[in-house]
């Protein structure tokens, strides 16, 4: 049998890792200010100081934390360090936002089925560094991005969204990660929305929709290169 994330009974308290500049955190900060989104962001943190991230939560009231990984002798020290610090916002969920750091088993195990990362490729495709210049490499006509729940391995776990964009002829890596950060910043929020209201069961490697809460969208394909 599948675990199904049972749903928040009010607005479920986000934790958001960064390193970066937040474009998906800012995401997540607008989906937040909506009356209905069930959920809020209550902390972010950063492993390395004076990121724009921070800023962006600072300009939304939201309270900020600096944990600089290298202060700590291991990475099961610094994760140690981000889990009281988690835990003491009374987070419920984690979501990962250009987080730079691999996490430790032990510590995704303590969030077992409660962290979710936006990574920049279709996976399993692509997993890593550098996915556009990947796909672009590989001639791949169709790119795209992933919500999954973290799993130990890297960019491994259920996947609970994903979103594609043709590749087009002139692409760069530049302009494709443009167009795949516009449907980053579509489908982090609305699958943080999914799973804090329970509508995924997680079962194995995969991620299932509740019964009633699988409609099917438009049937046209995306087709690369569009057919004449």
């Amino acid at each position: 049998m599948g675990a199904m994330i049972a749903a928040a009974s009010s607005r479920a308290r986000v934790g958001v890792l960064v390193s970066g500049r937040g474009s998906n955190l800012q995401a997540l900060l607008d989906a937040a200010e909506g009356p209905d989104f069930p959920a809020s962001v209550v902390r972010v943190i950063s492993n390395i100081p004076d990121v724009y991230a921070l800023d962006r939560a600072r300009m939304a009231g939201v309270p900020t934390t600096v944990i600089p990984h290298q202060d700590f002798p291991s990475r099961e020290d610094f994760d140690a360090a981000l889990d009281a610090c988690l835990r003491e916002a009374g987070v419920e969920f984690v979501c990962l936002a250009g987080f730079m750091r691999v996490l430790s088993a032990g510590f995704i195990c303590g969030w077992q089925d409660r962290i979710i990362n936006i990574h920049p490729s279709l996976l399993p495709s692509f997993k890593g560094l550098h996915t556009h210049r990947q796909a672009l490499d590989a001639g791949v006509r169709v790119h795209g991005c992933t919500v999954h729940i973290v799993r130990p391995a890297l960019d491994d776990g259920p996947i609970l969204m994903q979103a594609a964009v043709p590749v087009l002829s002139a692409d760069t890596p530049d302009t494709l990660a443009s167009r795949v950060l516009e449907q980053e910043h579509r489908i982090y929020p609305e699958a943080l929305r999914r799973l804090v209201q329970g509508r995924f069961v997680i079962d194995g490697a995969k991620a299932q929709s509740v019964a009633g809460d699988t409609a099917e969208g438009p049937r046209q394909a995306l087709v690369s290169p569009p057919l004449l």
